[in-house]
């Protein structure tokens, strides 16, 4: 399958039978103008995001969209029953030996083996697909500052071992990293993520036919560090994390590509033009769209009338790279 340019994503909204429908209906209108990239995690709208996007897929032919998830994130409820957190984690996590408050980093996080076979068992469920295309672990830079690098990559060695076991199953097709501040701050930050140190720890657990195929992580004009900034070491030399992946084979998805659309209020006429689009959201998405070594730029799409208006800069040419890089001369 050849993947759209861009992607739909859950993050944002009530947990709302409204805004349920709200991302029903966008998925439907997106993929109609051309979209077949959808993007969602487990802790999102404590679940309901991926349910309304299931209920999008199911008028859809599985061979014709992409969906990617996550894990990592306590989702600390269902969207549907009334319990509190403690009682949701007590009944769905602990009691059941899912999972043990002991593994769980500040009080929000874990990535132990059998958390992540349990998730994504909910995760299949709530988008009603055997197989998920990708399935990646959430921010795991969360866990770095109280773990340390080596009992944190062991962790992830143990993870990606769990992931190339999903592969065999049949559950997943590839697995990766979703960060937020992992690639972008640079070597000595203390959640820092070396890209290289994760690839290691792929080829450990799968040989050097591994399954870990895709990073994902914010790109937009206020935050243009993966495409702008040195923040990673490859083969001892200093590269941009786009430049990294490039170099790792990895596929790329970008989010927070309008930045919830605060970018859209602070445009400039100028920077709009060098962009194209027709309109301020076109613009802003051209820039993660164009930077070399994006596969597919993410963007929140709630509304069918945001979502046509977005899909309609899959039609536009990419930017050139020098007049992207002139951006941040």
């Amino acid at each position: 399958m050849e993947l759209s340019t861009l992607g739909l994503g859950t993050y944002l909204g009530d947990d709302t039978p409204d805004a349920d429908e709200g991302y029903i209906r966008a998925a439907g209108a997106f993929f109609a103008a051309g979209g077949n990239v959808f993007d969602t995690a487990a802790n999102y709208r404590r679940g309901r995001s991926e349910r309304a996007l299931g209920r999008a897929f199911a008028k859809l032919p599985r061979g014709a969209f992409f969906v990617s998830t996550k894990a990592g994130y306590l989702p600390m409820g269902d969207g549907v029953t009334e319990e509190s957190p403690r009682t949701w984690f007590q009944r769905v996590l602990e009691k059941p030996g899912i999972l043990d408050p002991a593994d769980v980093v500040d009080g929000c996080h874990a990535l132990t083996p059998r958390y992540l076979s349990h998730q994504l068992d909910i995760s299949r469920a709530a988008l009603g697909v055997e197989t998920v295309d990708l399935f990646h672990l959430h921010n795991p830079e969360q866990q770095l500052p109280h773990l340390g690098p080596d009992a944190f990559y062991a962790a992830i060695a143990r993870a990606f071992e769990a992931c190339e076991t999903f592969v065999q199953e049949g559950r997943i097709r590839a697995y990766g990293v979703a960060t937020w501040n992992g690639f972008r701050v640079p070597p000595g930050q203390p959640d820092h993520l070396s890209l290289e140190r994760l690839v290691t720890a792929a080829e450990a657990a799968g040989g050097r036919s591994h399954h870990f195929r895709w990073i994902q992580l914010p790109l937009n004009l206020a935050l243009p560090e993966a495409f702008a900034a040195p923040t990673q070491r490859w083969g001892g030399v200093a590269l941009s994390a786009l430049e990294a992946a490039r170099a790792a084979g990895l596929s790329v998805q970008t989010s927070a590509s309008i930045m919830q659309a605060r970018i859209l209020t602070q445009l400039p006429a100028e920077l709009a033009a060098a962009l194209g689009g027709a309109t301020p959201a076109q613009a802003a998405l051209q820039f993660p769209r164009s930077c070399p070594g994006v596969t597919v730029a993410l963007c929140g799409m709630g509304r069918p009338e945001h979502a046509v208006e977005n899909a309609a800069v899959m039609a536009l040419p990419k930017v050139e790279p020098a007049v992207l890089a002139g951006l941040f001369a």
